[in-house]
């Protein structure tokens, strides 16, 4: 079963008993923040909130936050997508007849794939003028900003090629008419923008509020440049997207979509925008971003606003992240036969905990693995990627990191690369785009499979680790609770500073055989293994906050040895984690559901 509209979607939920209608009016405030906070950590039901303060329009929120309605939107298991679009890749191109004869199943879905245009469009039955303020536009979190329109499908066009680009991109709301536009770096609106100013001329800019979900999905799949989501779009549905020329603009814009905002973005404009509370669980600081100017905004009959909470983990992008993750892997492989599956962890807002398991057919290839990932899409933005053996499963964290124990060799085995790009919405280096990233390499050897020689590892078995570990509260009283997570890494609760306790802990006889030793902050659950990861991976920096017990250097060859410590403690700089007011939690505990 394929799904045209957003409405088509959440009323087959409904007659699955997994839509929630909410009568009752609801704040855009905050309210809407903490009710789907709530339901995402269960994989709750959809939400449909029909009566949002100030506004006519109903709001859905979590509406792919589950995975059974990932699976219910796309007719089967992502993991099945997967392996269709890997099938196709290995047959092309086709070497013979037999070749395209083996693709016949997935003929209709790639002949789908090719937007179909239409003239006359349910999303532009009605208007509102150049007029944002009817809409239910949220604020999530206190500090942020403003409010802001969290679930953007945003097209774009190349002023050169045509060719064009659909991105997610968070939408800073300043008036009625004005907004932010928020492209990240390495984002293909951003691309687009790019050369339309250089030229001086505006880029026109068509934003989708409410999609059918193989288009939803299709906006967060890390596609290559110049490759249309729209077609891919088309092959999740088993149907063309259509699409309809703009009422004030020259470009195409989706004729199914619930409400199309249309605009420009001018050359050599800015205007701060944010601070917003995003999937880091943190607010990413305010900073000067290009600025969209509305012309336009049209709906269909009946619409159904459509947004999404972000936040600490667990939210909605865990699930489309996950989805989207299992249907592309096997691309990734196709170009790396040396892979045998890798992934990205949720908790980590995915760009700063990658596990790829490899394979090795000659010495280190895993190394030069983790290089070519670093440097592929959006993959390149990864902040630490871990390499583990062919045969263990990167989706369990008790392998991964019972892998670290035994095999990762910080003298050996780590490798640091400063002053490379990060993720925008990364803040720990302190400068916007920059900062470094970390490989750590624990597999069982470097070389290829069959070959002979001594292993470079030198771990011990998690279970001697776990008897070997002394309680660090005895060597240092800032230390005020302490775990070893997943039977290889060793996690202090540290009231202040996490570096000097770091680095008097790695020094310490006591944990010799310990191969990390991070340092968190108090807000950190140490019993949440979801939220232990986020404190961990959100909040250091690779070169800057990684603490070795001894450095040796050889030439130009700096060797970490011993017990590599890592102070992920909240620093003087950082944005605040996100929370939401006392009395908001309360007031929604008055009514909202156990």
């Amino acid at each position: 079963m394929s799904f045209r509209t957003l409405r088509e979607f959440l009323d087959h939920c409904e007659a699955k008993g997994d839509l929630e209608r909410i009568t009752r009016e609801v704040d855009w405030q905050y309210e809407v923040t903490e009710i789907g906070c709530r339901e995402a950590k269960q994989q709750g039901p959809a939400l449909l909130f029909e009566n949002v303060r100030g506004s006519r329009f109903p709001l859905a929120v979590n509406v792919l936050c589950a995975e059974r309605r990932i699976e219910w939107a796309i007719g089967r298991k992502p993991r099945a997508v997967g392996a269709e679009i890997e099938e196709i890749f290995h047959a092309l191109p086709p070497k013979q007849l037999s070749d395209l004869w083996a693709l016949r199943a997935s003929a209709g879905r790639v002949l789908a794939s090719r937007p179909q245009n239409v003239t006359s469009a349910p999303s532009q039955a009605f208007s509102l003028g150049a007029d944002l303020d009817p809409l239910p536009i949220l604020q999530l979190w206190p500090r942020d900003g403003g409010r802001f329109i969290t679930f953007p499908l945003v097209f774009t066009e190349d002023p050169d090629t045509h060719k064009r680009n659909l991105g997610l991109y968070r939408i800073h709301v300043y008036d009625k008419q004005t907004t932010g536009m928020h492209w990240q770096i390495g984002k293909g609106g951003g691309f687009h923008y790019h050369k339309a100013e250089k030229r001086g001329q505006g880029l026109e800019v068509a934003i989708a509020v409410g999609a059918d979900p193989a288009t939803l999905l299709s906006g967060v799949a890390p596609l290559p440049e110049g490759i249309d989501e729209l077609a891919f779009a088309g092959f999740l549905r088993g149907r063309p997207t259509r699409m309809t020329r703009g009422r004030k603009i020259s470009m195409s814009v989706p004729a199914d979509a619930e409400f199309v905002i249309e605009g420009i973005v001018n050359p050599g404009e800015r205007r701060t925008e944010g601070p917003f509370g995003d999937h880091f669980g943190h607010y990413s600081h305010a900073a000067p971003f290009p600025v969209f100017h509305v012309r336009e905004v049209t709906h269909r009959e009946r619409p159904i606003f459509h947004a999404s909470v972000v936040g600490k983990p667990p939210q909605e992008d865990k699930y489309m992240g996950e989805a989207v993750q299992e249907m592309f892997t096997g691309v990734l492989k196709v170009i790396h036969p040396e892979i045998t599956d890798l992934w990205a962890y949720f908790e980590a807002g995915f760009h700063n905990l990658l596990v790829v398991a490899v394979e090795n057919r000659f010495a280190r290839e895993g190394r030069k693995t983790a290089l070519g990932l670093m440097g592929t899409g959006q993959l390149s933005l990864t902040k630490m990627i871990v390499l583990v053996d062919g045969d263990v499963n990167p989706r369990d964290r008790k392998a991964v990191f019972e892998a670290i124990a035994r095999h990762f060799d910080p003298a050996e085995d780590l490798m640091l690369i400063p002053g490379v790009p990060l993720d925008t919405l990364d803040f720990t280096s302190f400068t916007m785009n920059l900062g470094s990233k970390m490989v750590v390499d624990a597999q069982s050897h470097g070389r290829a499979v069959g070959s002979s020689g001594n292993s470079p590892g030198t771990g011990v078995k998690p279970a001697e680790l776990l008897s070997q570990v002394a309680d660090p509260r005895a060597f240092d009283e800032r230390v005020k609770a302490h775990r070893l997570a997943w039977g290889g890494m060793l996690v202090v609760q540290v009231a202040g500073e996490g570096r000097a306790v770091i680095e008097g802990l790695v020094r310490r006889p006591e944990y010799a055989a310990v191969k990390l030793l991070v340092a968190v902050s108090p807000d950190v659950p140490m019993d949440d293994d979801d939220l232990l990861l986020w404190g961990i991976f959100t909040r250091f920096d690779c070169a800057r906050d990684s603490v070795p017990a001894h450095v040796e250097s050889r030439g130009a060859w700096v060797s970490c040895r011993g017990p590599l410590g890592i102070d992920a403690t909240w620093k003087d700089g950082y944005p605040e984690p996100v929370s939401l007011p006392a009395e908001v939690i309360a007031q929604v505990d008055g009514w909202w559901k156990a």
